[in-house]
């Protein structure tokens, strides 16, 4: 491995983790596919599990101690910049990152057909913006027993920052594919063409409830899931096989999506 140690935080070397957008990162660096940073000794863990490709990586002197076992198999062309644990701190961000961040190259996209083909619990995301609850529903996706993932054109990028760490690098863990063109007439048909059926989770009239849903919990299924507030589209609705409700009491209506997730991914997958 090959140890650098840097003096102070703006040094031109760190650009990639302290000044590059989202979008820069996903276009600039690596015009064919990409770059993703990872944040947290338990993220990076992860992704290098995985088989994610690491770029550099920026830690402060204890995470450099402290990844020892995982640094020791890195390559000699892949640097290593550490920090004093005070310049560090002038990370924005570095109370979550705990000091440990990877640039990696973003995974390459799946097909869909490859993806379908053997997926029994498909998780389908529409308008999902918000970054957390898109890392969330990740994790709730690779802990009860999905899959796949599949992310429609309006939802956060599952491979930045905030999803990655709040996913806790489970956003490696489940295969994933964004849809573009055709949404969401195609994405049903190839749901359809693989023998899946399309649950929304949506407080309609005519929905079943969860505990009926779950009756069908041999079929091969995929479970749709919509933004924050305003829910999945009536184009979804009306394209799925069923809308499902979970059942609440005491007057609440509705649950948070990654919350309203995990129960349905419960009920209908584990």
């Amino acid at each position: 491995m090959t140890t650098i140690r840097v003096l102070d935080v703006h040094d031109s070397k760190l650009k990639v983790f302290t000044s590059l957008t989202n979008h820069q990162l996903r276009n600039a660096l690596d015009p064919e596919r990409g770059v993703c940073i990872v944040e947290s000794e338990t993220a990076i863990r992860v992704a290098l599990e995985e088989g994610v490709e690491p770029l550099s990586f920026l830690l402060d002197e204890r995470k450099h101690a402290a990844m020892a076992d995982v640094l020791a198999n890195v390559s000699d062309e892949v640097p290593i910049y550490v920090l004093q644990p005070e310049e560090a701190e002038k990370l924005t961000g570095y109370r979550v990152t705990r000091g440990a961040l990877c640039a990696m190259k973003r995974p390459a996209s799946q097909d869909m057909d490859l993806l379908l083909a053997d997926a029994g619990r498909v998780v389908v995301l529409e308008g999902m913006t918000d970054a957390s609850n898109v890392g969330a529903t990740f994790r709730n996706a690779a802990a009860l027993g999905a899959d796949a993932v599949i992310v429609a054109p309006t939802c956060a990028d599952p491979l930045c920052r905030r999803a990655v760490r709040v996913s806790m690098g489970n956003v490696f863990r489940v295969p994933w594919i964004r849809v573009g063109s055709g949404w969401p007439a195609e994405t049903v048909e190839a749901l359809r063409k693989h023998g899946i059926t399309s649950l929304a989770l949506a407080l309609r009239p005519d929905a079943i409830t969860l505990q009926e849903a779950a009756a069908r919990r041999g079929e091969r299924l995929a479970l749709f899931l919509g933004a924050e507030g305003s829910g999945l589209t009536h184009e979804v609705l009306d394209a799925c096989d069923a809308s499902v409700i979970i059942p609440m009491s005491r007057g609440v209506d509705s649950l948070n999506v990654a919350a309203a997730g995990a129960v349905a991914m419960y009920a209908l997958f584990a």
